[in-house]
Formats: structure tokens, sequence, C-alpha cells
């Protein structure tokens, strides 16, 4: 029945494109290029060994042309509308939370988000998940999990799960809502500054960004601090009504052009702003890609904004949704965009990374530099992202800090730490003291954490070289004397590290009382970024330079 089904979608498909096949090459390819993979799935359908699963082969078949064009091109099954979802709208069905896996297979509670089913219900960081409904969950994935917790809103489920250091396991109804992630987790005065953190560009992010912009002005902020760091973009028609508070209307933000006239469109303030004066930082990082590029990008080509931080991931393409028949979608590159001085951002030239596809040495091609001129006359690149205004460096993550931040130990600790502290009065309260600070690192060492030590790898390469070079023998006292310095100790390892072990710990313990919001606080008592944009901010004389005025 499929393999007829198939045949006739490709018969009807050439009967349309015929009239066109004299008149066009590319037509007749298409044309062409079909009639083959239709011919080859109805061979293998017909003659291979195994009966074949239609939908996964077709789907693997269309996942792969996709891929060799780019990233962000996507097919989406019947099965992955709720992702699609996710992805355009920041919401779905189920019960608001993050969930993790333990070393011992366990799935937990990571992180439940405030006002939602998770939390509302009393489910904390930590707590082990045991059932849902009469579904033992041993063994399972945490995607296996994650799909069985959500589900249409309004449904309801009762789940066992265990609290560590209770005997006995608990048991809670949970129903199901949608879950929308904030596009505004955190905005608030910092010092002087009024700070707002973009979490991501969802179709209706604007009013929130607006709101919180009405709000510091009237708590008396006399400069905003922007936070797309992290941000991976989203609506353009958000970008630019979030542009357009800082900045007159009648302006073009954003050209869009794709190859058809109908991807062709013009993205103009419309609005009058609420704020075209008020010294602004935007705060970039290499995870500020597409929306948020356009931001910073559009606030700096107009002269309106100094954009701090680290050059912005280089996403310059537009996708749309086009909707297939079945249930399923194809989201799809259309066109690229270009921001007010005129430049493209694209980090990547997809086409040319193709046609190099055999020459490993251009296969990641990036996009030429080209020199245009912001509003004031200011020099900027296009291609390679958004280079900012005042780039910051950072100290790099040292490994034990990283392993540190991905073990059980850590999410351990910050479980304990709650059920023998009382909950702190405010973000700005906490602090981890010397005990806190003991008391973990003993817990580390106890645990028997251990970590992929780059040192000590690469000198055991180094050794196998120097053996099969024959210099082994001749330099055996030396080696052994650099092995002897390298030997690990964890304590004064963690003792070494002390200050970032330290932010780990807040972190992770000050999540779980305040939530996200609560993080994005902690993070910020030690972020250098910030700490520079508030310098400049602070300078009105080093801010007018760096703007050309």
């Amino acid at each position: 029945m499929k393999r007829n089904i198939i045949a006739s979608f490709m018969l009807i498909g050439s009967a349309l494109w015929t009239p066109l096949c004299s008149q066009d090459n590319h037509a007749s390819d298409v044309i062409k290029q079909l009639d083959i993979f239709h011919q080859i799935y109805q061979s293998l359908d017909a003659f291979y060994v195994d009966t074949l699963d239609a939908s996964k082969l077709v789907t693997v078949g269309i996942d792969a042309m996709l891929e060799a064009l780019d990233p962000y091109t996507e097919y989406y099954t019947e099965e992955d509308q709720s992702d699609l979802k996710m992805l355009t709208q920041a919401k779905y069905g189920g019960i608001g939370s993050m969930i993790r896996m333990m070393k011992d297979s366990t799935v937990i509670i990571a992180e439940p988000y405030e006002g939602m089913p998770a939390a509302e219900v009393g489910l904390q960081a930590g707590d082990v998940l045991l059932k849902i409904d009469k579904t033992d969950l041993k063994g399972k994935t945490t995607s296996q999990v994650s799909d069985m917790l959500r589900g249409e809103p309004g449904t309801t489920f009762l789940l066992q799960y265990k609290r560590p250091g209770e005997g006995k396991a608990r048991e809670v109804k949970i129903t199901r809502q949608n879950i929308k992630l904030p596009a505004v987790p955190y905005y608030g005065m910092i010092g002087q500054s009024g700070y707002i953190h973009l979490n991501q560009f969802t179709n209706d992010c604007y009013p929130d960004v607006r709101r919180a912009v009405i709000a510091l002005k009237e708590q008396g902020a006399t400069n905003f601090v922007f936070d797309l760091r992290g941000n991976g973009g989203g609506a353009l028609d958000q970008a630019v009504k979030i542009v357009n508070l800082f900045v007159p209307k009648g302006i073009t933000i954003v050209e869009v052009r794709g190859k058809v006239q109908s991807a062709h469109s013009e993205y103009i303030t419309t609005e009058n702003p609420l704020d075209t004066i008020t010294p602004m930082v935007v705060l970039v990082n290499g995870s500020s890609a597409s929306a948020s590029e356009i931001v910073a990008g559009s606030l700096q080509d107009l002269d309106r904004a100094v954009v701090i931080g680290s050059r912005t991931y280089g996403k310059g393409l537009v996708q749309s949704i086009r909707d297939l028949p079945y249930n399923t979608s194809l989201k799809l590159t259309t066109a690229k965009y270009y921001i007010p001085s005129g430049r493209c951002i694209q980090e990547v030239d997809y086409k040319q990374k193709r046609n190099a596809a055999n020459n490993t040495a251009n296969a990641n091609q990036a996009a030429p530099d080209s020199i245009f001129y912001t509003r004031g006359g200011r020099k900027v690149m296009s291609g390679r992202g958004i280079r900012p205004d005042v780039e910051v460096h950072h100290d790099t993550l040292q490994n034990i800090v990283y392993y540190l931040s991905n073990d059980d130990v850590l999410i351990n600790y910050g479980t304990h730490y709650c059920q023998t502290h009382t909950r702190p009065a405010s973000v700005a309260d906490f602090k981890i003291t010397d005990a806190d600070f003991q008391e973990f690192r003993q817990m580390v060492i106890d645990s028997k954490f251990t970590y992929d030590r780059i040192s000590n790898r690469q000198l055991q390469d180094l050794k196998k070289t120097a053996q099969f070079e024959g210099y082994y023998d001749e330099a055996k006292t030396e080696f052994d004397a650099l092995e002897t310095k390298l030997t690990h100790n964890l304590a004064a390892e963690i003792d070494r590290h002390e200050h970032d072990i330290r932010q780990l710990m807040a972190v992770e313990i000050v999540k779980r009382y305040f939530y996200e919001a609560g993080t994005i606080q902690e993070t910020l008592k030690q972020d250098v970024d910030l700490k520079k944009a508030q310098e400049i901010l602070h300078d009105t004389e080093q801010y007018n330079k760096i703007l050309g005025k």
C-alpha cells in the first residue's frame, strides 16, 4: 500500500513538472533525481532482505538531505511537533522542571521552574523519580522520562518519588499545564543600572521587555544593561520591536533578502520609543545568535548602545516554518538578514562550504569580511557575527571546575545543604562560608571524585611518543621527575580553585531557593562583563568616545 501511495505521488509530481521540462533544465534535473530516489526506495521495499519501516527510512533520507544544506533547516515529524512548539513558542505541556540522570542511573529533579506544577506540588532538586502512574522508571533514559512527563495540558498522573535522606517514598498527583518559560527571567537595579536579562526571543517577549524598561526607569535607572548572552534568538519581529524601544520610529532595522520575491521584506520601527538618550550597554557572547545579533548589531549600527563581551555566533540566516502533510513540518532557511549599516552577520557561507566539501581545508569557509559604517561613521565589519565595541577576556574554565559542575557530588551537596540550613533572606544576603566550603571539600574527597586531567594524559602520550622514537630511556629521569610533580592531589586542586568552586556551590544552592532569577543574580555578583559595563557607563567621556560622539 505504501509503495502505491509513493508511486502515485511521484506520478502526480511528474505530471505537474512536465510542462516545464523543456524550458527549465533545473526543473528537469529535479524530476530526474526524484525519480531516481523513488526507484531506489521501490527496489528496496520490494527486494531488500528485511521488511523496511517506511517512516524511519524516509526520515533518515530527509535528514541526510537537509544536513547537506545548513544546521538550521530541519524536518519535524508528527511526533516532533511538541519540540517545534517549544522552539518557536518556548512552551509545552508538562510539569515545568529540568531532569538529569545520576551515576546510579536514577533520574532526578534537577531544577523545578518557579510557579510551575513541579514546584507547586513541592518537588525539589535532588528528588529521585520512581514511578509515573504504574510505570517503573528504573532503567529509563532522561529522554524517555521527559516524554512521559510531557503531555496534554489538563491531564494528570501520579508521581512516586523519593527524597534523599528519607526512607519512605512519596506520592503526589500532578496536573500538566502549558509550560511557558519566562523570556525575561530577571530584571532589577544593580547600583544605578537598570539590568534586563532576556533569555530568548519568544513570540510575545516584547511586552515583557517593555514592562521591564518602564519599571526600571520608575526605579531611577540612570543607564541600562541589556543582557543577551546565551540568547540563541527567535522571533524577528520581536527583535525589531525591542530595538524600537530605544530608537525613533521610521528606521529600517532589518532587511530580509531571499531567493524568491516573497522572502524579501523590510522591518521598520513603527512606534514612538520609550527612551532614546539614556546610556546603554548590550552584553553579548559566543552564544548570542540570530535575533540577539539583530538587536545588538542594530543598536551598534545606530550608535545607540555600546556592545560589550565577546564576538557573537554569526547567524544571519532567516528560517520559516512550512506545514507539510500528515502533521509534519519543515523549518527551512529562506533568506539572510541585513542590519542598518547594510552588513550581514552570517559567519559561515554554507553554499561555499558545500562546494568545497571535498576540500577539507575550506570546509568551514567563513563569509568574507567587508567594511561598513555606523550612522555616526564608526567602522564595523560584516560576517563573523557582531564584534563588541569593548571585548572582555575571560579566564579559561579549569578542568576540575568543569567536571565538578556536572558531577553528582554537587547535586548531593546542594540537597544536603537545603536539608540542614534555613532559607536565606535574599540572594544578596547569601554567602558560602568557610565551613560550607570545607564541608563540600571533604564530601568531594570522600566521593572518590575523579576527572580527566589533561596534563597527565598529554604526559602519557609524550612518553609513548618518546618510546616509539627511542628517546625515552635517555630522558627517563626527567620524565619521572615531571610525573612526580604532576601527581594528582585532589585536596590541593580543590584549594587551588576555591574561588570558582565557591561560585559553583553558591549557584547550586541559590537556584533551589530562588529559581532561575536567583541563579542570574548570584552569577552577576562576580560578572566581569557587567563590571566592565558599569565602568564604562559611569564614565561619560569614555562612553561617548566609544560611540564616536
